[in-house]
């Protein structure tokens, strides 16, 4: 950053928790966006496989790939001066062995200046996340909502099983993830289970007793196309209309002559 600010590193990241202050992330899936909110003072930016639905335009996040996850987080690492980089790994691409997963991971760290990756799932990912990190790969866990599991939970559904959600929480810290995100849980259980880790709880839709918040830039900023703003969101601007407006007053300047002016034009 112009004042001088270091980018931070995942222990310094996971500290955060014991810092006194909450932790602030955002998605960002390009480079503007990605220099925009690590100049406002983003402590971490995740590269979310979100961009199927946000960027793309997708009804899932299935269908995106490790090509188009490591295109999209090449350009917002290279933007990042002081926040960690997650990147979300897409679907199938940790799901069919150790070997195959370290291999995807590790392309990510390669190919792109991020410093971890993400993951969804509890005690059934232990062993990969131990290998992982054992790799010299961190990873960020994900509990609760778990969209990439969409065909198989019927649906974006609240994960009310307490005893599940907190057996998951200790699993994953146990087997090496550095902070854990908590997607659509209640909040009293996402406030038990942030008490009960010593590693950064991160909430979106799981009250405000998480370690820190993520959301969706586009949905931040009243960016996206669909005019419905979930729940665990917040509009903080509304650039739908203002982007709308300017599009708008430009198509008028160009029909009645009025674009290109003097000012625009060369002799």
């Amino acid at each position: 950053m112009s004042d001088g600010s270091e980018q931070l590193t995942v222990p310094q990241f996971a500290r955060l928790k014991n810092s006194g202050r909450k932790i602030v992330m955002l998605t960002a899936y390009d480079y503007p966006s990605a220099a925009i909110v690590d100049r406002a003072g983003a402590d971490g930016i995740l590269v979310g496989d979100s961009l199927g639905m946000v960027v793309q335009g997708k009804n899932t996040t299935l269908p995106v790939t490790l090509d188009q996850m490591i295109y999209h987080a090449e350009m917002v690492s290279r933007a990042v001066r002081r926040a960690v980089v997650v990147v979300d790994l897409p679907f199938l691409t940790f799901q069919l062995g150790i070997p195959r997963a370290i291999e995807n991971a590790g392309r990510i760290l390669k190919e792109t200046a991020a410093q971890a990756v993400k993951l969804e799932g509890g005690k059934k990912q232990m062993e990969l996340i131990a290998a992982l990190t054992d790799a010299g790969i961190p990873v960020m866990a994900h509990l609760g909502l778990r969209p990439q599991s969409v065909r198989t939970l019927g649906g974006y559904r609240v994960e009310r099983d307490r005893e599940r959600l907190l057996a998951d929480a200790e699993a994953v810290q146990a087997a090496g993830a550095f902070a854990v995100v908590l997607e659509c849980i209640p909040a009293a259980a996402a406030g038990e289970i942030t008490r009960s880790l010593t590693i950064p709880t991160i909430g979106i839709g799981a009250g405000n007793e998480t370690d820190g918040q993520i959301l969706v830039y586009h949905d931040l900023l009243g960016y996206s196309p669909e005019s419905r703003i979930p729940k665990h969101s917040r509009r903080y601007a509304d650039l739908r209309s203002i982007i709308s407006g300017a599009v708008r007053s430009y198509a008028d300047d160009v029909q009645t002559g009025r674009f290109p002016g003097p000012e625009n034009t060369f002799s």
